[in-house]
Formats: structure tokens, sequence, C-alpha cells
């Protein structure tokens, strides 16, 4: 049975920015605040999984080595930076349009539910087509593996991260499907969606401006 000690420190150095990663603002966390509180605990823990999940597929490319293929085709991140700003920008028009529709509209909320499988997909889109996860996994991967850990290490490492992140983006999605927080969403609709839109445009700014 491996023994974890000697690996432990870079471990939980690893595993503590991993937190402070997945409970920081930012288009995942903020879309799975969003939906939890417009639709409901289900669509929110949707979203989370797709997030989750698309955590969970860079977490494992990085580790399987993603960082030199980066450095062999440095280009294909160019590419991934535009998709990621276009689909934040595709989000912001989505939030715009429901923030702009009538009172009426927002009472029957039928037209802004969307099926639990697309729910996870968008969630699964807004992680894979964010290139700074991948930076993000290549850091985290480098604290948390020293060269030449045996696979064991990796495996406690990934599966570490990915329970972290599992009570983060659910837990998320739980506090704020709360009916308390329901109420003031529907209250604050309008707002609160604009700044959804605000935010998700702003990021795909930052996005296709930044280098990365």
């Amino acid at each position: 049975m491996l023994d974890l000690t000697p690996y432990l420190p870079q471990l939980l150095v690893a595993w503590t920015a991993y937190i402070i990663a997945v409970a920081s603002p930012g288009p995942a966390v903020l879309a799975i605040i969003a939906t939890s509180v417009s639709q409901g605990r289900k669509a929110g823990l949707a979203l989370a999984f797709g997030v989750l999940s698309g955590s969970y597929t860079w977490a494992m490319l990085t580790a399987s080595g993603l960082s030199a293929l980066i450095r062999t085709y440095g280009q294909a991140i160019i590419v991934l930076k535009i998709a990621g700003a276009c689909y934040l920008f595709w989000l912001a028009y989505n939030a715009l349009r429901a923030a702009m529709r009538g009172e009426s509209q927002a009472a029957l909320r039928v037209p802004l539910r969307m099926s639990l499988k697309k729910l996870y997909l968008k969630g699964l889109g807004i992680h894979l087509t964010n290139p700074k996860a991948i930076f993000a996994w290549i850091m985290l991967v480098s604290l948390g593996m020293p060269e030449g850990a045996p696979v064991g290490v990796t495996a406690a490492f990934i599966g570490g991260c990915m329970l972290i992140g599992l009570v983060t983006f659910c837990g998320f999605a739980i506090v704020f499907s709360l009916s308390p927080v329901h109420r003031a969403y529907l209250k604050s609709r309008r707002v609160i969606e604009s700044l959804m839109a605000g935010f998700f445009a702003f990021a795909g700014l930052k996005l296709l401006t930044a280098r990365l």
C-alpha cells in the first residue's frame, strides 16, 4: 500500500490552492449560483456536475502530459481562448435577454428553464472552453505532484481535488437554491440577470485580451 506521508506537505499546499481557486467568483461559480437561484436545486446541481466534469477532464489531461503538448502546439490555446470568449459572450447575451423579459413571462418561467442535460452541457462548456483552467491545473499539478512521484500520488491528488470540487460546487448549488434566496431573486430578477450579463461580457473580453 502506498505511503502518502512523504508527499503530504505538497499535496496539502496544492489542495489549499484548489480550494481557493474553486471558491473564488468566476464564470463557473456565478453560473452555478445564478442557475440555482433562478431554476432550483436540481438545475444548479446539473450545471455544477458539468463544471466538475470539465475540471476533471483538464486534470486528467494535465496529469497525462498536457503541458508538453501545449509547448508543442501553442496555437491551439489561442483557438481555445477565442472559443471561450465567444462562449462567454453567448452566455452574456442569454442573461441580457432574460433580464429584458417582462414580469408576466418571468412568472411563468417555462421559457427560462433548460433541461438537466443542457444545463450539464452548459457547465461542461464553461470549463472546457476556459484556457485559464488548463494553466491553473498545470500550476496545481506542479505543486502537488513532485517529479517521479508514483501513480498513486497522482490518483490521490486528483481524487482529493475532485472531492473538494464536488463539495464546493454542489454546496453553492444547494445554498443558493433555498427558498429565501429564491424569493429574493424573484424580487430583483432583472438586476441580477443584468449583472450576470455584464460579468460574462467582461469575463469574455478579459479572456480575449489576456496574455496566457
